[in-house]
């Protein structure tokens, strides 16, 4: 897999100083939590999923979740196992097809062994399971059911638990139910890729439900719980996971109130006025600001409902070639200690502090690329929309 591989070698090389890299299911953990991205959820009974996991591939999806939770009645549970279970046999048996990473949302911890038994051995097109719903007290028979189906499979799956309960989100609990889960999830590290936050289910605790006008950072019931998320969860001291921002539930025109606020300037200067006319009819302009909340806070990558969706996060994932070079500087600075300026001379580079972000930006670069000097998102993002 490799982002932005829909590009031609003309394009990525007009718009990247360092192009992506490939990377596989085996490239590591940690690499491998950096190069989500955008992961794409669709409902496990779709009727053409095949079709839409293989097109959704070609279209720079490297990470799709097939939902069988919450998108799904309860009445089709049944048929959606079985198109799932078809669909990953059809898929495994297309030995050409390029494939993203593909996970599965269960909804409770015996369906991961079942699937995995009537999938037999189309298993190997399955990396792993989305563990609703995950907490301190079901999060130890959902990962002793991802040991059954690991010995079942004959391989090793990876799990992504998602921080969605009143446990989690309650003032009163949250702590003693954050430090559970660091110890659970610690417990079982080799094969937590990242922790996923539910923010629609988290926000229903409250009957609130956020506008385009907003962020996830403006409803302050659930950004005071990504902020302890990230502080219990997210450390960079090796202890910490990666965790991924949560869905923008918004995708086409919606009524809004208060004014877009994605400058117009950044357009204008490459041209692409009307791809900003675009942008904010279809209310990514709210995605654009809150993927920039999430990288703010210590959040990568982003669940997403919708296609559109992945061009604009994955692009706002691209490192700079700024930002390249100060982690760079501060890498290639090994154990010394102090300040240096940087290149830009618009900085100061603290090597001791700035060197776990230096290490994360690296990676990031590997698996997103370094853009070119002048170019910015918009170019990413007009080679990479559909028009």
């Amino acid at each position: 897999m490799r982002h932005f591989g829909y590009l031609s070698a003309s394009e990525q090389d007009e718009l990247f100083e360092r192009p992506p890299e490939h990377f596989t299911r085996d490239s590591g953990l940690d690499l491998l939590s950096v190069a989500l991205g955008a992961t794409l959820y669709m409902p496990a009974d779709r009727p053409a999923l095949v079709a839409d996991i293989t097109k959704q591939a070609a279209a720079g999806v490297t990470s799709v979740v097939v939902c069988l939770e919450d998108s799904i009645a309860d009445e089709q549970v049944e048929h959606a196992e079985e198109n799932l279970v078809r669909a990953f046999t059809e898929l495994h048996a297309d030995a050409g097809a390029e494939l993203p990473l593909l996970f599965v949302r269960v909804r409770e911890p015996r369906q991961m062994p079942a699937l995995v038994a009537r999938l037999g051995r189309a298993v190997r097109v399955l990396d792993g399971f989305v563990l609703p719903k995950f907490t301190a007290a079901s999060g130890t028979e959902y990962l002793h059911a991802l040991d059954d189906a690991d010995r079942l499979g004959g391989r090793r799956l990876l799990a992504m638990p998602v921080i969605e309960s009143g446990a989690v989100l309650y003032a009163e609990t949250r702590v003693d139910e954050l430090t559970r889960l660091r110890a659970l999830l610690h417990r079982d590290r080799r094969r937590i890729l990242a922790v996923r936050l539910g923010a629609t289910d988290l926000c229903a605790l409250y009957g609130l439900r956020r506008s385009p006008d907003l962020t996830i950072y403006d409803v302050k019931v659930v950004s005071n719980l990504i902020a302890d998320v990230v502080n219990v969860l997210g450390r960079a001291d090796g202890t910490g996971f990666t965790v991924t921002g949560p869905v923008w539930e918004y995708y086409s025109a919606a009524e809004r109130l208060f004014k877009p606020q994605l400058r117009t300037t950044p357009f204008d200067e490459h041209d692409e006025p009307e791809l900003r006319s675009r942008l904010v009819s279809r209310a990514i302009d709210g995605l654009i600001r809150e993927v920039g909340m999430d990288k703010a806070n210590g959040l990568h990558g982003k669940t997403a409902i919708h296609p559109s969706h992945v061009s604009v996060v994955n692009a706002l994932s691209v490192v700079s070639s700024e930002e390249y070079r100060d982690a760079s500087a501060v890498l290639g600075a090994g154990r010394a200690s102090g300040v240096m300026a940087s290149g830009h001379g618009n900085k100061m580079n603290e090597i001791r502090p700035h060197m776990a972000w230096a290490r994360l930006t690296a990676l990031q670069s590997r698996v997103f690329g370094v853009a070119r000097e002048g170019v910015s998102f918009v170019d990413l993002l007009a080679a990479s929309l559909p028009r």
